[in-house]
Protein backbone atom coordinates (compact mmCIF):
# COMPACT_ATOMS: atom_id res chain seq x y z
CA UNK A 1 0.00 0.00 0.00
CA UNK A 2 1.35 3.20 -0.98
CA UNK A 3 1.56 6.34 1.55
CA UNK A 4 0.64 9.44 -0.13
CA UNK A 5 1.91 13.13 0.47
CA UNK A 6 2.77 16.51 -0.77
CA UNK A 7 5.56 18.54 -0.58
CA UNK A 8 4.38 22.15 -0.04
CA UNK A 9 7.16 25.19 0.03
CA UNK A 10 5.64 28.14 1.47
CA UNK A 11 7.66 31.76 2.89
CA UNK A 12 8.44 31.62 6.34
CA UNK A 13 6.68 35.38 7.91
CA UNK A 14 6.36 37.08 11.35
CA UNK A 15 2.98 35.72 12.59
CA UNK A 16 2.45 32.54 10.36
CA UNK A 17 1.73 29.31 12.79
CA UNK A 18 4.15 26.53 11.74
CA UNK A 19 1.08 24.17 12.88
CA UNK A 20 -1.52 26.05 10.52
CA UNK A 21 -1.74 25.28 6.67
CA UNK A 22 -0.66 28.85 4.84
CA UNK A 23 -3.00 30.14 2.73
CA UNK A 24 -0.44 30.80 0.26
CA UNK A 25 2.21 28.20 -1.39
CA UNK A 26 5.21 28.54 -3.85
CA UNK A 27 5.20 25.21 -5.45
CA UNK A 28 4.18 21.57 -4.56
CA UNK A 29 5.46 18.13 -5.32
CA UNK A 30 3.12 14.89 -5.27
CA UNK A 31 4.85 11.85 -3.41
CA UNK A 32 3.12 8.66 -4.15
CA UNK A 33 4.86 6.35 -1.84
CA UNK A 34 6.88 6.29 1.51
CA UNK A 35 5.73 9.72 2.32
CA UNK A 36 5.47 8.98 6.44
CA UNK A 37 7.83 11.05 8.47
CA UNK A 38 10.62 8.17 8.74
CA UNK A 39 10.61 7.65 4.94
CA UNK A 40 10.21 11.31 3.08
CA UNK A 41 10.39 12.99 6.26
CA UNK A 42 13.95 12.06 6.76
CA UNK A 43 14.89 12.49 3.11
CA UNK A 44 13.69 16.09 3.05
CA UNK A 45 15.46 16.87 6.11
CA UNK A 46 18.85 15.28 5.32
CA UNK A 47 18.73 16.86 2.06
CA UNK A 48 19.12 20.25 4.28
CA UNK A 49 21.33 19.26 6.82
CA UNK A 50 23.78 16.86 4.75
CA UNK A 51 23.08 18.14 1.31
CA UNK A 52 22.06 14.94 -0.09
CA UNK A 53 20.04 14.49 -3.30
CA UNK A 54 16.08 13.44 -2.19
CA UNK A 55 12.77 13.91 -5.23
CA UNK A 56 13.64 10.48 -7.06
CA UNK A 57 9.83 9.82 -7.96
CA UNK A 58 8.28 13.42 -6.86
CA UNK A 59 5.88 14.54 -9.62
CA UNK A 60 5.55 19.05 -9.82
CA UNK A 61 2.09 20.32 -9.55
CA UNK A 62 0.84 22.96 -9.77
CA UNK A 63 -0.06 24.95 -7.02
CA UNK A 64 -3.74 24.39 -7.10
CA UNK A 65 -4.13 20.93 -7.70
CA UNK A 66 -5.61 18.79 -4.29
CA UNK A 67 -5.50 14.94 -3.61
CA UNK A 68 -8.19 12.97 -1.82
CA UNK A 69 -5.94 10.36 -0.91
CA UNK A 70 -2.79 12.04 0.72
CA UNK A 71 -2.04 11.02 4.49
CA UNK A 72 0.66 13.51 4.54
CA UNK A 73 1.47 17.06 4.02
CA UNK A 74 4.67 18.51 4.66
CA UNK A 75 5.78 22.31 4.76
CA UNK A 76 9.09 23.89 3.71
CA UNK A 77 9.20 26.92 5.34
CA UNK A 78 12.03 29.33 4.00
CA UNK A 79 12.42 33.04 3.32
CA UNK A 80 15.94 34.83 3.10
CA UNK A 81 18.09 35.20 6.26
CA UNK A 82 15.63 32.86 8.12
CA UNK A 83 16.67 29.33 9.18
CA UNK A 84 14.38 26.59 7.68
CA UNK A 85 11.57 24.98 9.14
CA UNK A 86 9.60 21.65 8.64
CA UNK A 87 5.87 21.06 9.46
CA UNK A 88 4.58 17.82 9.15
CA UNK A 89 0.43 17.22 9.13
CA UNK A 90 -1.14 13.62 9.52
CA UNK A 91 -4.77 13.08 8.00
CA UNK A 92 -6.84 11.96 11.16
CA UNK A 93 -9.86 12.11 9.30
CA UNK A 94 -11.26 11.39 6.03
CA UNK A 95 -14.30 12.32 6.14
CA UNK A 96 -14.44 15.58 7.28
CA UNK A 97 -10.73 16.02 5.81
CA UNK A 98 -9.17 17.09 9.14
CA UNK A 99 -5.27 17.14 9.81
CA UNK A 100 -3.30 17.13 12.44
CA UNK A 101 0.12 18.76 13.16
CA UNK A 102 2.83 16.01 14.30
CA UNK A 103 5.84 17.51 13.97
CA UNK A 104 7.26 21.14 13.85
CA UNK A 105 10.92 22.38 14.14
CA UNK A 106 13.86 22.25 11.74
CA UNK A 107 15.10 19.60 9.57
CA UNK A 108 17.99 18.76 12.53
CA UNK A 109 15.26 17.92 15.28
CA UNK A 110 13.25 16.03 12.18
CA UNK A 111 16.02 13.96 12.39
CA UNK A 112 16.66 13.58 15.93
CA UNK A 113 12.69 12.75 16.12
CA UNK A 114 12.32 10.67 13.60
CA UNK A 115 15.61 8.87 12.50
CA UNK A 116 16.04 7.98 15.88
CA UNK A 117 13.01 5.53 15.72
CA UNK A 118 14.83 3.35 12.88
CA UNK A 119 16.35 0.04 13.69
CA UNK A 120 19.32 -1.36 11.54
CA UNK A 121 16.39 -3.96 10.23
CA UNK A 122 14.36 -1.52 8.61
CA UNK A 123 17.23 -0.69 5.98
CA UNK A 124 17.89 -4.34 5.24
CA UNK A 125 13.79 -4.19 4.26
CA UNK A 126 14.27 -3.65 0.54
CA UNK A 127 18.02 -4.96 0.17
CA UNK A 128 18.89 -8.69 -0.77
CA UNK A 129 21.66 -8.99 2.10
CA UNK A 130 22.27 -10.59 5.21
CA UNK A 131 24.79 -9.09 6.46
Amino acid sequence: MSTRAQVRFATRETGQSFSEHPEKIHAQFYVHSDGYPEGLGLDIAKSYTDKISVGFGWEIEHVQDTHTDLEYIYYIWSNYDKETCISIFKRVSWVDDEWDCIFVGKPEKLITTYGSQLEESYYKLNTNEDG
